[in-house]
């Protein structure tokens, strides 16, 4: 019964040291993030504490707090200060840390040489701890500063092939970095403690039940929030911190440029570099891309009666439709004039028409102009490698469909299979 006892106790300490530091961490902009980051300094000096001497029974194995719940979940905590800010602010603590644990050891040296005075027979000094404590200190942080650059990379990298699962690489991240840390920081308590096997298999299963349990958590705290993050680093790892906040604010940069004055989604020049190496991509992988350029039937008319703001006002309307109704991987740009372009990465053809009819059902009764008539469009379809292996042979083919659609009475998407939808 105690070992579930310890178990529910070590659940609820995990609660409590997560939640109250996301509440410090979702208020850094009104009480300063230096309240977090102070927080987790703090906490080192216990952890490795508690790692080294306290440990209890579980179910599943020996276990000390220390490690398996309040390291672990610095660990994570940092990654989520990593998702809601940048490196820069995540090298913050791991080097006050590890400088801060370097003038610990040096000054616990110099206290050693002390002769100590014994007060009450029940006052031990732990000589031999405090000789070792320095040391586990400095291991600790160095294996943070691994764990944190590891699991901020890896992160990162799932991002790549999952990046609408935040949670999941959370996760995933975190479990594959707390199990390098098991094996580091047992390789130090076995070297100076001695320490079973048990030790090992029990903390290792306690992290990773940490990693999925810190997981959980910090997906209920996105699913209030919904707040998001996204990042990318190609650089060299020994400029690590430097290059992910240099990337991490181009991509941001780069988000808010190359972007159609008037309708606000991506403009041409943005669109002619990077739909070629998309779609390059996406060959180089075996996936199919189709290419869609979207036409606004009769805008002319609208413009001639009733003047052109009317008309920018049903370009920004259809824009805006279009954006919304899209699916989160697909791209959308403004080709010129009423003219719009989309990209449908790893979509076949068939499934390409079937987005762009629904497209244009959902533009015929969503969009009026002035005088409460519906704006229709008109598209032209094209999918590589069938169609052609490179951006201007997709674009000259949807085109040509797209002068078919119009020419057969305009409302229609046309592509390779298809005529009259």
């Amino acid at each position: 019964m105690s070992e579930f006892l310890n178990l529910g106790l070590l659940l609820v300490e995990a609660v409590v040291y997560f939640s109250l530091m996301t509440v410090l961490l979702h208020f850094r902009h009104r009480i300063g993030l230096g309240v977090f980051l102070t927080a987790l300094g703090v906490m080192h000096f216990v952890e490795t504490y508690l790692a080294a001497v306290f440990y209890v029974s579980l179910p599943f194995g020996v276990v000390s707090p220390g490690s398996s719940v309040f390291f672990a979940g610095k660990v994570m905590l940092i990654l989520m200060l990593y998702i809601k800010e940048d490196a820069a602010a995540v090298r913050q603590p791991i080097y006050g840390l590890f400088l801060g644990n370097l003038v610990t050891l040096l000054v616990a040296q110099i206290v050693l040489l002390h002769d100590p005075v014994i007060l009450s027979p029940d006052q031990i000094v732990d000589m031999p701890f405090l000789r070792n404590m320095g040391l586990l200190m400095l291991w600790g942080t160095a294996l943070l500063y691994i764990d944190s650059i590891g699991i901020i990379l890896l992160y990162e990298r799932l991002g790549r092939w999952a990046p609408r699962w935040m949670v999941l690489r959370f996760a995933v991240a975190g479990i594959a970095i707390l199990t390098f840390d098991q094996i580091g920081f047992y390789a130090l308590l076995h070297y100076l403690y001695d320490a079973p096997g048990e030790v090992f298999w029990g903390g290792w299963k306690a992290k990773m039940l940490a990693g999925f349990f810190y997981a959980l958590l910090f997906g209920l705290y996105q699913a209030a929030f919904r707040d998001h993050g996204v990042v990318f680093s190609r650089r060299p790892i020994g400029d690590v911190f430097n290059d992910l906040t240099f990337r991490e604010r181009y991509e941001d940069l780069l988000a808010r440029t190359g972007r159609d004055t008037l309708t606000g989604v991506y403009d041409r020049g943005r669109m002619e570099i990077e739909v070629p190496r998309l779609i390059r991509d996406g060959l180089r992988e075996g996936t199919q891309a189709s290419v869609a350029i979207v036409d606004v039937d009769h805008f002319k008319s609208v413009n001639d009666r009733f003047g052109h703001q009317s008309g920018d006002a049903v370009l920004k309307d259809i824009a805006a439709r279009l954006a919304a109704s899209l699916r989160p991987d697909d791209h959308l740009f403004r080709y010129g004039g009423e003219e719009f372009v989309i990209l449908m990465t790893r979509t076949d053809h068939a499934e390409a028409l079937a987005v762009v009819e629904r497209l244009r059902q959902e533009m015929a009764t969503g969009v009026a102009n002035e005088a409460g008539e519906p704006m229709t469009i008109s598209i032209g379809l094209a999918t590589a490698p069938d169609d052609g292996h490179s951006f201007n042979a997709l674009l000259s083919t949807a085109d040509q469909r797209l002068y078919e659609a119009k020419s057969a009475g305009r409302n229609r998407a046309v592509g390779r299979s298809s005529r009259d939808i």
